[in-house]
């Protein structure tokens, strides 16, 4: 394979559909979320994306079956008065170099763009690098518009200490260039586990922005089970410095 090659399974007609990208990143928060509103809400695939700037490899799925790295393209049809079209993309890996992402964001916008869309909104996580007592979710967007709508949704501002890398924020810059405007959704994630409460909280604010409705439960039982296995890990850790520290815990019981 010399060129990415985006293969169409159905052909569909959508009514100016909103764009989502959630391919896979820190925490999986984004690519966690908008599978489980695929899950959801019954998305059809559409269109697959193979590309020669993805990882040289396979990946293995829990059955032993081989699946080639690929990006997959669903779609979401309104269903009801005030719903909306969808067009969300997923996928099991992003390009590996600049160039790679540049090309492949480019395409995605151009066949994205044969559909009508207009606006684009991505997920993913934001790094804290330690556990998060309460999961808050931060934004950015191409416009002023589109603060506003991510403040009203409780959404707080990021600033400018950082950058959004990877397709989460080059979908944007690049859209912004062809006029399309966007946001970008990240929930707060310590970034070593796949994080299923982060992603509960980005998809609460994004159905809320874009007023659809979705059962998150799966997403909170979950979390729940990682947050279990979180203070598991955590009661051993301190355990073994009890240990090392030659103190029980009924020695601790009377300090502090």
């Amino acid at each position: 394979m010399k060129n990415t090659q985006i293969n169409v399974i159905e052909e569909i007609n959508l009514d100016n559909p909103i764009f989502i990208e959630a391919l896979p990143g820190i925490g999986h928060v984004g690519k966690l979320a908008a599978d489980h509103m695929i899950d959801e809400l019954g998305a059809t695939k559409f269109a697959e994306i193979y590309s020669p700037h993805f990882p040289p490899q396979v990946f293995v799925g829990e059955d032993g079956i081989i699946e080639c790295m690929v990006n997959e393209l669903y779609y979401l049809k309104s269903q009801g008065e005030n719903s909306q079209d969808f067009i969300l993309l997923v996928g099991n890996t992003q390009g590996l170099s600049p160039e790679g992402q540049y090309e492949l964001c480019g395409l995605i916008l151009d066949f994205i763009e044969s559909y009508g869309v207009k606006q684009l909104f991505t997920l993913g996580g934001l790094a804290t690098g330690k556990p998060v007592e309460e999961t808050k979710v931060f934004g950015a967007a191409t416009n002023l518009e589109n603060i506003e709508l991510l403040k009203e949704a409780g959404i707080e501002i990021r600033s400018a200490d950082g950058g959004i890398v990877g397709a989460s924020g080059l979908i944007l810059g690049l859209g912004k260039l062809r006029n399309m405007s966007g946001a970008c959704l990240m929930g707060e994630t310590p970034g070593y586990f796949i994080d299923a409460e982060a992603a509960e909280a980005i998809l609460q604010k994004l159905s809320l922005i874009l007023k659809f409705n979705i059962n998150t439960d799966e997403l909170e039982e979950r979390a729940e089970e990682t947050r279990k296995l979180l203070n598991q890990a955590q009661q051993m850790e301190q355990d073994m410095v009890n240990k090392s520290m030659g103190q029980s815990d009924d020695d601790l019981r009377y300090i502090g």
